[in-house]
């Protein structure tokens, strides 16, 4: 394989809701220590840093001195683009490969997942290179272990993508399982730089000119508010993926969970021996004793300023807490 430059874009965006009262505006869940004494940021720089030659972080204003102060820790360099207002996943990618040397191969993943098996981990990112190099853009599909309704799906025949589908109720996702050509949808992606903006000029041309003016006009990394609100706010996957001919998926066998509810919390805490008494409750936040009293796997979430008691089957239901804390402006969100 020739060697060409590979950079590990970071997207940090996003408050992740349904982990709310943990996750909030002023430090959202990809900033949280709660994982072993590490952010899930910090773990995504680590776990990419020996494939990559270099790390480019798109961030936005209100969280850039998080993604600052952990890189600092760390003592890793990076290049660091600034959102000055969310635009959503395909504005996001389009700033890093207009960043970006044409030939250059670009990782780009969430700042928010918990990855386990290192060498499988790596064996996808060698193969996604290779496909990249190749003149595909590739996302990376997650072999299921569950018919999880919290997570999009791809379905396949070999490393070809047939369709992409939406989070599925759970009749449709025991389906997806059923039929064994179906992933779960990672939000990871590998690119040649250059085919990735041919791909989104040729399918969503105003994302790519918008955007490819709002970088234009940056002032070190830093986007231009007005010129970001001309950019449609859609996702990578409505603008590229779910139209390109280019599409590629490798099936990647090692542990995944985006943490996108408290049951996946829960889950990964219990695998690195967080406690839990005989009824699988769970405390987390809080060193104080709590006892509980005639019930089962529930999650009791403490915070200085709010507490959250849930059953981890109605974790998805977070969101709506949040929505209504929003609807009311509150400085809970803060």
């Amino acid at each position: 394989m020739e060697s060409k430059s590979i950079t590990h874009v970071i997207l940090t965006g996003g408050v992740g809701s349904r982990l709310w009262p943990l996750s909030r505006k002023s430090q959202p869940k990809q900033y949280l220590d709660i994982f072993d004494g590490k952010s899930l940021f910090e773990m995504t720089v680590e776990r990419n840093k020996n494939i990559a030659d270099r790390i480019m972080v798109v961030g936005n204003i209100d969280n850039r001195h998080l993604s600052e102060k952990a890189l600092q820790k760390l003592a890793i360099s990076y290049i660091d683009i600034i959102e000055s207002t969310p635009r959503n996943t395909a504005a996001a990618i389009a700033f890093a490969a207009f960043a970006s040397q044409p030939d250059d191969i670009l990782i780009v993943t969430p700042s928010d997942h918990i990855i386990g098996d290192a060498v499988l981990y790596e064996q996808s990112i060698q193969e996604a290179i290779e496909k990249a190099n190749n003149g595909f853009v590739v996302t990376f599909g997650i072999v299921p272990t569950k018919p999880e309704t919290g997570y999009g799906y791809i379905e396949r025949n070999g490393d070809n993508v047939l369709s992409f589908r939406e989070k599925p109720n759970q009749v449709t996702a025991t389906d997806f399982i059923e039929k064994g050509n179906f992933l779960w949808n990672s939000g990871m992606f590998c690119f040649k730089a250059s085919v990735l903006l041919e791909e989104l000029q040729r399918y969503t041309p105003e994302v790519y000119e918008k955007s490819k003016i709002a970088w234009e006009n940056n002032t070190n990394g830093n986007l231009d508010l007005a010129l970001s609100l001309d950019i449609p706010s859609i996702s990578i996957d409505y603008a590229v993926m779910e139209r390109s001919r280019k599409i590629k998926v490798v099936s990647a066998q090692f542990t995944w969970s985006d943490l996108g509810s408290f049951e996946s919390v829960y889950d990964y805490l219990k695998t690195i021996g967080h406690p839990v008494d005989k009824h699988g409750n769970m405390v987390i936040g809080t060193q104080n004793y709590t006892a509980f009293v005639g019930v089962r796997d529930t999650i009791f979430v403490y915070t200085p300023t709010a507490n959250l008691i849930l059953q981890k089957e109605y974790s998805q239901d977070v969101k709506n807490v949040y929505t209504s804390l929003e609807r009311k402006k509150s400085d809970l969100l803060n």
